[in-house]
């Protein structure tokens, strides 16, 4: 794909056509002491000069000495939750005198535009998509906003301590799923439309033909971030899981474990939920909500009377064995993005890689699994 360069003095247009275009900018910002995604004003609401400093059970905002827009790599969400949104109602049933009367609830999608996006975030939204959208049951609200969405990625110029995509295959470079994609460099971005819907934006703007000099320095940069991530096993090795379910390692884990969920909460690829029926007090009006739910949780597994997995260590187990090993016979790869988000926000400090590693470094027991 051709690439071109727009000036740092110009992002503010990339803005204002979007805008004109008539969609609702969503882009990074700082709150609460971490990049968020939150509607975006203006271009001078970016995390300018902001990067976050992550590693297991820590994550920490600095203003750096540069000015970049792009200089941090994730903070805890996703767009997980614009699209598969934490709480959801799905009908509502009115008691009337000629008896209940059942009403749909209708989708109410925005036109969103993402800016800031990671490959990372694109490979989690295409195993969400897989989810939600195929099959004959397809997510009505889901699906409703997907196609109202246009994103505009950018490439990592640095990883953080908890950064592992190389692992997974999903970065540090964004290599489809987006409509625009920037690399940032001190005086500008290198810019390349990834759809038809992204080559009409970009043409509205004031675009330059890109040197040999900025592509070799936006590859570079990749390069370095690359060469500063961990190493998650490969998914051959992880798929050998399955048959580690005895070791003496998920006690350990289990030991540590809060089973609060932040895990789940952060990870941009879980889809876990539940329905629960809510009525006003005179039971007049009822209405059926889906909200996030948790492996972690013990009434997740709760069957007919009985919790199938009432201990810490099998829940921690069925999240790790499926999202690492299983997930692969459904999707046809591991469900980890390696974003490190479950790593840094765990609230004591469990590290994803460093426990695969554990459990498959040493011979499973050889007694069977009950």
């Amino acid at each position: 794909m051709t690439r071109s360069f727009l000036a740092s003095g110009d992002l503010h247009l990339l803005h204002q056509t979007l805008v004109q275009a008539g969609f609702e900018v969503i882009g990074p910002r700082v709150k609460d002491d971490a990049i968020l995604f939150a509607p975006l004003n203006h271009v001078d609401e970016l995390p300018w000069g902001w990067q976050e400093q992550a590693d297991a059970g820590s994550y920490r905002l600095q203003h750096t000495a540069g000015r970049r827009a792009f200089a941090w790599n994730t903070g805890p969400q996703g767009l997980k939750p614009w699209l598969f949104q934490p709480e959801q109602v799905l009908w509502r049933a009115d008691n009337t005198e000629e008896g209940l009367c059942f009403r749909a609830v209708a989708p109410k999608p925005k036109r969103l535009a993402f800016i800031g996006l990671r490959g990372c975030d694109l490979a989690a939204l295409n195993i969400q998509d897989q989810h939600f959208m195929a099959g004959p049951y397809a997510d009505r609200f889901y699906r409703a906003q997907r196609e109202q969405l246009l994103i505009v990625a950018v490439n990592c110029a640095r990883s953080a301590d908890t950064c592992f995509c190389v692992s997974t295959g999903d970065g540090p470079e964004a290599r489809s799923g987006f409509d625009l994609l920037l690399d940032e460099l001190d005086d500008g971005y290198l810019l390349q439309s990834g759809s038809d819907r992204g080559a009409a934006i970009a043409a509205q703007l004031p675009l330059k033909k890109a040197t040999g000099k900025q592509v070799t320095e936006a590859n570079a940069l990749l390069a370095g971030a690359s060469r500063q991530q961990r190493i998650m096993p490969s998914e051959a090795e992880l798929a050998q899981l399955v048959d580690r379910l005895d070791h003496p390692h998920w006690q350990q884990v289990a030991e540590r474990c809060l089973a609060c969920g932040n895990c789940t909460s952060v990870c941009p690829t879980c889809f876990c939920s539940k329905q629960d029926t809510e009525g006003d007090i005179r039971n007049r009006q009822a209405e059926q909500v889906q909200r996030w739910d948790s492996c972690f949780s013990e009434q997740h597994s709760y069957i007919t009377g009985k919790v199938v997995r009432p201990e810490i260590r099998h829940r921690y187990r069925q999240w790790l064995v499926h999202k690492l090993a299983t997930w692969q016979q459904q999707f046809g790869r591991s469900g980890c993005v390696g974003c490190g988000r479950c790593i840094a926000w765990c609230p004591v400090a469990i590290d994803l890689v460093e426990e695969a590693r554990a459990l498959l470094a040493d011979k499973p027991p050889e007694d069977d699994h009950g």
